[in-house]
């Protein structure tokens, strides 16, 4: 029996959206009779034995592979990537989809990436690095405002500063340098020059030689309506962006995508998993403003629901270096996520409020409607809030108009004590 006939079993890491997310997908493959997931989330339970086991426990996690004969592991979050899991797996033997720590730093360090894309002429936003805060604060003096300042390590996507005062940027250095706001990931930080234009996120497969792109999306980071606020992990996505016109495509894959796959094998670092390419598109062009190591959360929430393909066979080219044999093919559709916070992320919040109207949502999948968990737990009260974001409310519609209207719709359907939304998201696609 090969591979490809073989009944498999899948184990999930990590425990949010983008996890159930991946979840469901899988789910829904042929290949794929059993699907475990650690430590998992109350909506992941639908479709995967869930296993309290911490993402960064690799022997725990390495063990349990063995134990249950898992042909697949497949990596969600970014500090078991970061931290080396893929490599912890693959010394025991064990098949894992995602990039070792050598190629992971790609999204670990921001030194890193930024020096990668200037010494291969990716293009990026001017940029220096700092070590040491008395000389970061030295050369704002000098500096041109509005300024970016971005810790280099992993910081839940909210190591970034946009500072429009010196005063401001003096006071972002102390928070990232001194007072290690975000831990250690501040040990280290980049300044860069401030770009403007329509942000977009493109995902892709890799395989080490070959770069996929999947449909564009875009997030929108800000806490608050119309951009204020502090940065989260993301408040809602769309997808598809209709600012990524054909003309950006053809720069982008030849300036940027399989420069960035060309220079990471040239560096001794083969990527083989997702690429996430974080973009501006500036008057002068594209530029990339971050790269991720793994699919983006929640842009994987109106992403993957618009795939056609067997997400299996497209993770195991990319393992096999096969992914040159693959078509990825997206719905000619479109798909918007709102995201349903709990009142006060991304800084103080109460959690343990029941869920209404989960089921509302459930009922009315086939026309296109989903419910993520990102933050939930099951009790003996039912579903409960369990983080600062709670889920992501999906709807897809035949355009961005109508998905946005039917996310909203949606939206409503579910609720709970100190639910908390943006009522804007997708709103730049009434400018487009």
């Amino acid at each position: 029996m090969n591979m490809r006939e073989k009944a498999m079993k899948v184990l999930i890491v990590g425990s949010g959206g983008r996890e159930h997310t991946l979840a469901w997908k899988i789910s829904k493959s042929s290949r794929v009779e059993k699907i475990y997931c650690a430590p998992g989330n109350a909506g992941i339970e639908e479709y995967a034995e869930c296993v309290p086991i911490g993402v960064l426990d690799f022997p725990a996690l390495t063990a349990f592979a063995k134990e249950k004969s898992i042909d697949l592991t497949v990596i969600g979050m970014d500090d078991p990537l970061v931290a080396g899991v893929v490599d912890a797996f693959e010394a025991e033997g064990l098949r894992v989809f995602g990039p070792r720590k050598g190629a992971a730093i790609l999204e670990g360090s921001k030194a890193f990436s930024k020096d990668l894309m200037k010494k291969y002429g990716i293009p990026t936003a001017a940029y220096e690095n700092f070590d040491d805060a008395n000389t970061a604060l030295a050369y704002l003096e000098t500096a041109k405002f509005p300024i970016v300042l971005k810790a280099d390590g992993l910081a839940l996507g909210k190591g970034v500063l946009i500072c429009n005062t010196l005063e401001e940027a003096k006071a972002g250095v102390k928070e990232i340098m001194m007072d290690k706001k975000f831990g250690t990931a501040g040990n280290q930080m980049v300044i860069e020059e401030f770009l403007t234009g329509r942000e977009v996120s493109v995902l892709s497969f890799v395989d080490g030689n070959t770069v996929r792109i999947m449909t564009s999306a875009q997030d929108h980071k800000r806490a608050g309506d119309g951009d204020t606020g502090l940065n989260t992990g993301g408040m809602g996505t769309f997808s598809p962006s209709p600012f990524y016109t054909k003309e950006v495509d053809e720069f982008c894959q030849k300036y940027i995508y399989q420069a960035t796959v060309d220079a990471m094998k040239a560096e001794g670092r083969t990527f083989k998993g997702i690429i996430f390419f974080g973009l501006m598109l500036t008057e002068d062009g594209p530029r990339v403003l971050e790269y991720n190591a793994r699919f983006g959360d929640p842009e994987a929430q109106v992403v993957i629901p618009r795939m056609k393909n067997d997400i299996v066979d497209v993770m195991e080219a990319c393992i096999d270096g096969t992914l040159s044999d693959i078509t990825l093919e997206f719905e000619d559709n479109a798909a918007v996520c709102v995201v349903l916070a709990s009142d006060g992320y991304p800084v103080k919040y109460e959690k343990g409020f029941v869920i209404r109207g989960l089921d509302t949502v459930k009922a009315k999948e086939d026309d296109g409607y989903y419910v993520f968990h990102a933050g939930t737990k099951r009790t003996e009260k039912g579903i409960v809030t369990n983080g600062g974001r709670v889920l992501g409310v999906t709807a897809k519609g035949h355009d961005l108009k109508e998905a946005r209207a039917n996310a909203y719709e949606a939206a409503r359907w579910v609720d709970f004590e100190n639910k908390y939304m943006r009522h804007d998201i997708g709103k730049a696609i009434d400018e487009a």
